[in-house]
Parts: structure tokens; sequence; C-alpha cells
């Protein structure tokens, strides 16, 4: 869908796991993308329909309760370790293993203390809702792409006023 570069880090990763279903074909690539199964496909599909809609409240769009309850619920139950470098840098890591649960929290933490976490948005377009990284220099990117998404935005308003 997108043609922006990836989301930069662990970002990449979330950006991944969002994009994993087409909104507009309704194709699903989660089990096949991953190697998920069972309870642990079904717990990345809720995963990413509530990061989707986190995504969306980055984009200004209010972000479903539900939503919100999700990722708090996941989240709290992955233990992360605060590491220390040899250099004296430290960084939140997940356990050993893996899971995708703990990548996915760590990649967000990675992200909040960076001030990058908000620059991760779901395209406005209806039928998109594509995951991209806003590298505008104010940070109010709207669409996954202009020359796609946007343009169609722009020509339904055009034509509304018309």
């Amino acid at each position: 869908m997108s043609e922006r570069a990836p989301a930069p880090g662990g970002l990449a990763l979330v950006e991944d796991l969002v994009n994993t279903l087409s909104v507009d074909t309704g194709e699903d690539r989660l089990a096949a993308r991953f190697g998920l199964s069972g309870p642990a496909l079904a717990q990345a599909a809720e995963l990413r329909e509530a990061l989707r809609g986190a995504l969306l409240a980055h984009a200004g769009h209010t972000m479903p309760a539900a939503s919100r309850d999700t990722l708090n619920r996941l989240l709290a139950t992955v233990p992360l370790t605060l590491a220390v470098a040899a250099d004296g840098s430290a960084a939140l890591t997940p356990p050993p293993g893996d899971a995708l649960l703990p990548r996915i929290a760590s990649a967000v933490a990675e992200a909040v203390a960076a001030g990058t976490w908000t620059r991760l948005k779901a395209c406005e377009a209806e039928d998109c809702h594509w995951a991209y990284y806003d590298r505008s220099p104010a940070g109010r990117g709207r669409w996954c792409t202009m020359s796609v998404c946007g343009s169609r935005a722009k020509m339904r308003t055009y034509r509304a006023r018309g």
C-alpha cells in the first residue's frame, strides 16, 4: 500500500504487524507473516486491531475505549527488563524468545522514550487505515500516501463543494 520507508527502529515491527491486514480487500497475512496459529494468532489479531486504534488516535481520531482497554490488558502482562550496556546506556528488553507481544511492548516502550511513538499513525482513509511513519516536519500527515489516499480525499472534498 504505502510507498513510504519503514518506520525507524522497533516501530517497523509495529507497522509490519498492523499492515498484515489489508482493510480494503480483507486479505489477512498475519498467520503467514509471523508463523502463528491457535491462541497466539487470536492474541496477535486482537493486538493488531488495538494498535490500529492507537495509531488512528495519533492521526487525530478518538481512540476506541475497547482498543485502549485491550492494549492496557495485553501490555500489562509483559515482563520487560531494563538492561544496561557497557557504555552505560540502558534499554527495556523483552524476555528471551520470539514471542510477538513482548517484542511489540519493547518496541512501543523504546519509541515512547525516543519521542517517536506518536509519529506512527494509521491512514485516515476509511478503506485503508494502513500504518505509516509520519516524517513530515510538523508531524501532521494524514494519509499513508498523498498520491493515492490523500488525492482521493482531496478529490472528494473538491467534488462536495461543486
